[in-house]
């Protein structure tokens, strides 16, 4: 059973202002979520696979493949400002 007090606890780490009508609905919705995962806790997994799925998965890999730095001048010459191979951007933060 979720208390006023543990309202009002989540009510000053969330840092929102929760009334006293808002705090009875918050604490019966609260109650509820906390039942669903408390059901989901008596779930036995043992027997299934985790992965969620009936779908075999499996990772498609590609080869890769080096082009060369012959496109890196020509990128470097269009764009506003380089210095060395480096593009100069403005400061963002």
């Amino acid at each position: 059973m979720i208390s006023k007090d543990d309202i009002k606890k989540l009510s000053t780490l969330s840092r929102i202002t929760i009334s006293e009508e808002e705090g009875e609905k918050l604490a019966k919705d609260l109650e509820g979520i906390l039942s669903y995962v408390g059901q989901l806790s008596e779930v036995s997994l043992s027997k299934k696979d985790v992965t969620g799925s009936d779908v075999e998965l499996k990772n498609v890999m590609r080869e890769d493949k080096v082009f060369g730095d012959s496109m890196r001048a020509e990128v470097l010459k269009e764009s506003p400002k380089s210095k060395g191979d480096y593009f100069v951007v403005k400061k963002i933060l």
